[in-house]
């Protein structure tokens, strides 16, 4: 569930001191007293807050929701896995990092301090962090196990050929920047061509009105040398899917070609789950309290096209969805229909100070998934392998 920003309640939750330093590297509030406010009671700030023009606030505003976003336990593991890059020459810098970080009392501080005396991880961290929040990544194999190149020559070598093939199919990217980060044996390659113009309704500086402008789009690249293969999120046209990827084996990989691609053999078993005494198996300690079918897609065997989807509300009831099944069953024959999409909701602890929180997981034949692979996602694809449903490497691949 997305957590919601408010500059009131961010400015309750950063101690008093960090903002006091915030606001006073940019000469302003200089006459507010920071040590005499009340912790968490910001009001005589936000007062203030509320004079600044917009055009002083605005930016300050957008800085204080990069840090809430990062104020969280993905975002603390995202900024610690770009200082073990920065501080890779001092290890015990790495691990006075690490305690000094850890010491804070909550997620909120960590940020904080992070953006205030360690300017150098907060680009890479909310790179990796927003990365991590993105579902729907396309993998490919076979690349071998060159290293990367990430020399600037290359890089610039890959915005080239993201600009010119954007702008000659699609009639945009006509500037692209290409960005570099090492997260552990990963590279992460973040590319920003420049998307189509656009006018958005806006208020500038009190006034309410249509402003043209130049956005970016996004495509990120994370190569693994060790595994020989190339993680992709682009959302886009599929077409474009195999392009980029031959652009980064020509200017990231020295390739002469794109290597070929086996056809992914891997396929969801979803037939179990039309049983209503289907289990879920997820280990102890894993966080998962409960998952249920929420919703059910099933596909005619006998004319293509056809389809019934069923969705019940699992919040009573986690059976549900096979109660209606039950019902559809007595004046359709459901043995010529077979599941080709189920929605299930996953119940998952939060922090210890939260409570659960439900995660939508949608599975749909052959192999795709909605989940991602931040720590939350691993837990729930390590859920669905040990209930049979998670597809498996064929085992030539895996003997590879």
């Amino acid at each position: 569930m997305a957590r919601h920003y408010s500059t009131k309640d961010f400015f309750r939750q950063i101690p008093n001191a960090l903002l006091a330093r915030y606001f006073q590297d940019r000469e302003l509030f200089t006459d507010l007293d920071f040590s005499a406010m009340k912790e968490t009671n910001p009001d005589e700030l936000f007062d203030a807050w509320l004079t600044l023009p917009d055009d002083q606030r605005n930016p300050m505003d957008a800085e204080f929701q990069e840090i809430f976003e990062m104020s969280c336990e993905k975002g603390f593991l995202a900024i610690i896995d770009e200082a073990r890059w920065q501080l890779q020459d001092i290890p015990e810098d790495i691990a006075l990092f690490v305690d000094t970080l850890s010491d804070r009392p909550n997620h909120y501080h960590r940020a904080m301090v992070t953006f205030l005396d360690y300017r150098d991880c907060w680009k890479g961290a909310t790179r990796f962090y927003h990365a991590d929040t993105l579902p729907y990544w396309r993998k490919r194999k076979h690349f071998g196990h060159e290293p990367a190149a990430v020399n600037d020559a290359s890089v610039q070598q890959l915005a080239n050929l993201i600009r010119d093939y954007f702008h000659h199919t699609e009639g945009r990217g006509h500037n692209c920047i290409v960005e570099p980060f090492r997260r552990g044996d990963l590279d992460y390659f973040f590319a920003y061509p420049e998307d189509h113009s656009q006018q958005s309704i806006e208020w500038v500086n009190g006034k309410f009105d249509r402003r043209p402008h130049n956005p970016a789009f996004e495509v990120i690249f994370v190569y693994s040398q060790t595994e020989g293969s190339l993680d992709l999120n682009f959302r886009g046209s599929y077409k474009a899917v195999e392009p980029l990827q031959a652009m980064f084996a020509t200017a990231i990989l020295k390739l002469p070609t794109l290597p070929p691609d086996p056809k992914d053999t891997r396929i969801y078993d979803l037939t179990p789950l039309a049983q209503k005494n289907f289990d879920f198996t997820y280990a102890l300690g894993s966080g998962i309290e409960g998952v249920a079918v929420k919703k059910l897609r099933l596909s005619s065997r006998v004319k293509k096209g056809d389809r019934l989807t069923l969705e019940a509300d699992v919040s009573d009831n986690p059976k549900a969805v096979y109660d209606l099944l039950e019902k559809i069953s007595r004046s359709t024959p459901i043995s010529q229909y077979h599941v080709t999409q189920v929605e299930l909701v996953a119940s998952v602890a939060g922090e210890a100070d939260q409570s659960a929180k439900p995660v939508t997981i949608r599975i749909t034949h052959p192999n795709s998934c909605s989940l991602k692979y931040d720590e939350v996602g691993l837990k729930l694809r390590d859920m669905l392998e040990a209930s049979g449903i998670e597809p498996k490497e064929p085992a030539e691949d895996a003997e590879a």
